[in-house]
This record gives C-alpha cells, sequence and structure tokens, in this order.
C-alpha cells in the first residue's frame, strides 16, 4: 500500500495537510504506513497521479476524497467540511477516507 501526498510548492496547506495525515493514521493506530510526500513542479509531474488540486492524497494512485476532479493544473485543491469549504479535510474526513480506502 503506497500512501501519497500530492502538492505543490505554493500551496498554503500542504504542511498542514502532512501534519493531519499523521495525525489520522495515528489515531487509527497504523503509525506503520509511510507518507510519500510528492512535489509537483511542472504538468507533466502530474500525468497519472489521480492530483485533484493541492494537497491531494491518494492510496495506491487513487484520491482518497474521489469528488475532487482531476486536473493538470498546478493548482490549490478546496473540499467540503460540515463548516463549509475548506483548503483541507477535517481529522475525522480523513480518518473516515482512510478507513474506506483500506487502513
Amino acid at each position: 500500500m503506497r500512501l501519497e501526498l500530492l502538492h505543490i510548492d505554493e500551496c498554503p496547506n500542504s504542511a498542514k495537510a502532512h501534519e493531519q495525515l499523521e495525525a489520522a493514521l495515528t489515531a487509527l493506530g497504523r503509525t506503520d504506513v509511510p507518507v510519500h510526500v510528492r512535489l509537483l513542479e511542472s504538468p507533466s509531474d502530474i500525468r497519472d497521479t489521480g492530483f485533484a488540486g493541492s494537497p491531494t492524497i491518494t492510496v495506491n494512485g487513487a484520491d482518497i476524497f474521489p469528488a475532487g476532479a482531476a486536473t493538470s493544473d498546478l493548482a490549490c485543491r478546496i473540499y467540503m467540511t460540515p463548516s463549509g469549504y475548506a483548503g483541507l479535510p477535517t481529522l475525522d474526513q480523513l480518518m473516515e477516507a482512510l478507513r474506506n480506502n483500506g487502513l
């Protein structure tokens, strides 16, 4: 299983997404799963990644929040949360998505 955080350099939510992802894995008792962080710097880097804006979290290449539309642009992403749109999912949303993807 490959868990990957895809992001662009200028994304203000990348570091927080990484922190939340690590917190979710800890809460799920899955600290054995490494988070691979990949910086996307050009449209060619995006090809075949499942990228839907930064940050995108994938398991085995599939976006764990599939409602996001794939893009070939180096762009930020927004997520629908219980409080409205945000630059990253809540910890609870992240934990649920990870569980739904086999973690």
